[in-house]
């Protein structure tokens, strides 16, 4: 094993004899193989990069991981930048945050091409129509595994209980669920109560700190002030400069600056991980903006999960059918194309700002319990934010009609329990088997699942 540098400079210096070319490689290698959810990933990337590589310690991945699910966006590819930045400065983390993504762009543009040709075909409809029912089952088990991890106390339990509450019966914003929770945590943590303390994430190597870059700052990481404002200047212009030029040039009412600005302010806002997001994204594009259907958002989910790169991937499958079904004069496969990587630019350029420009002072702040308590509330609430968008998928995968349910200032949408769709229903129990008692693979499932849509529309069951 190298020697852990022992010095400041050392350190530096060791980060920079990983060679370029090889951690491009090594970045591409992550990318391939980022199936899974965040979850999935983030254990990829500790696999490769710490357990493999031996490039960062365990502590140190701990501590980027802590920062990255505390950033609104897909903490997998905010880790991937932090750690390629520590690496190999900007350019490493343009390349590690990059690749992650790129897989997922190519394979989410080629089965929305698909889809908006051919998404009315039996053949692909069958295909589809299994695909949800597995979706709907890997939902559920996000819950449960969340879940298990976060709510370990009753201070937890009741968080994500109210954030359950507060978002599926009284529609409170789920930005406002989340920062609530957060200053809860963050509050809770500084008054030193236990039920705060930090989530541990480990693993085998929990107590391996030895690395190649070692616990010293290496220079390029400190934090400067200067350097904080050009990065973020930057940064801004590069993320906001072609929303104002669509507000602009095609006025607020167009499907392009509409795409801009919803998934501007969904790169701001949505914190606690991928499902979390999801939950934000299906209700505004299917109920408010009325781009996609809850089956198309939930097609469109199945695409990422069954794609390497993180699942808000679904973003640029949203905003391709945005653009697709109001191309402006446009072809319509080239409005949706650039529907497709506007929403993607706008969703994952402020991710690098927020690495960027906030990762040099996270690093000298390393062990703060304020942070770690509210990380722990947010990811509490993130249960009761994700129970609820597995709720909401069931009612329409299981279902085919619902209604609205109000009074006493709440409003949800209620099941008509005669509508009942027999054949997802079965479907997405046997899926749920397969995932949780027999403990078959996502994919697998996810495979089997669409062979056994296609077969029920062979036998004229759908």
């Amino acid at each position: 094993m190298t020697d852990v540098p022992a010095s400041k400079s050392a350190a530096s210096e060791y980060a920079h004899g990983i060679s370029f070319g090889e951690a491009l490689v090594v970045w591409l290698r992550v990318a391939i193989l980022s199936f899974g959810g965040p979850a999935g990933q983030i254990a990829v990337m500790h696999r490769i990069i710490v357990e493999e590589k031996n490039w960062i310690s365990e502590g140190r991945f701990l501590h980027a991981l802590n920062y990255c699910m505390l950033l609104p966006g897909p903490e997998a590819q905010q880790l991937a930048t932090y750690i390629g930045w520590l690496l190999h400065r900007t350019a490493g983390g343009l390349v590690a945050g990059g690749l992650f993504i790129l897989p997922g762009i190519i394979a989410i543009m080629a089965l929305s091409y698909i889809y908006a040709a051919y998404g009315n075909v039996g053949f692909v409809e069958a295909l589809f129509f299994g695909l949800k029912a597995a979706v709907l089952a890997i939902v559920v088990q996000a819950v449960v595994r969340v879940g298990k991890r976060a709510l370990r106390n009753p201070v937890m339990i009741a968080i994500a209980a109210i954030a359950f509450v507060a978002i599926f019966f009284f529609a409170i914003p789920f930005p406002v669920i989340i920062i609530a929770a957060g200053v809860i945590g963050f509050v809770g943590a500084r008054l030193g109560r236990p039920e705060f303390a930090a989530i541990e994430h480990g693993g085998k190597n929990a107590a391996v700190i030895d690395s190649m870059l070692g616990e010293a700052i290496p220079d390029h990481v400190k934090p400067n002030p200067t350097r904080t404002l050009r990065v973020t200047a930057i940064w801004l212009a590069l993320w906001l400069i072609p929303v104002a030029a669509l507000l602009i040039g095609l006025g607020p009412n167009n499907v392009f600056s509409q795409i801009a600005i919803f998934f501007s302010k969904m790169a701001m806002v949505t914190f606690g991980g991928a499902y979390a997001v999801l939950a934000y994204v299906a209700q505004q594009a299917a109920d408010y903006y009325h781009w996609v259907s809850p089956r198309e958002m939930l097609d469109g989910l199945g695409m990422a999960e069954t794609t390497p790169g993180p699942l808000i991937m679904v973003v640029q499958f949203v905003g391709f059918l945005a653009a697709f079904r109001d191309a402006g004069g446009l072809p319509p496969m080239l409005a949706a194309t650039l529907g497709g990587l506007l929403a993607t630019w706008v969703t994952f350029a402020p991710c690098f700002l927020w690495i960027f420009a906030g990762a040099p002072y996270i690093e000298t702040m390393r062990g703060n319990k304020a942070l770690a308590g509210a990380l722990s509330a947010i990811t509490a609430a993130v249960v009761g934010v994700i129970l609820n968008l597995s709720i909401w998928f069931a009612l329409h995968t299981l279902f085919r009609q619902t209604v609205e349910v109000r009074g006493f200032g709440f409003a949800f949408d209620a099941p008509v329990f005669s509508s009942v769709d027999f054949p997802a229903l079965v479907l997405a129990i046997a899926a749920a088997t397969a995932i949780f008692r027999l403990n078959v693979g996502m994919l697998l499932v996810l495979a089997a699942s669409c062979v056994a849509g296609i077969l029920l529309r062979l036998a004229g069951l759908i």
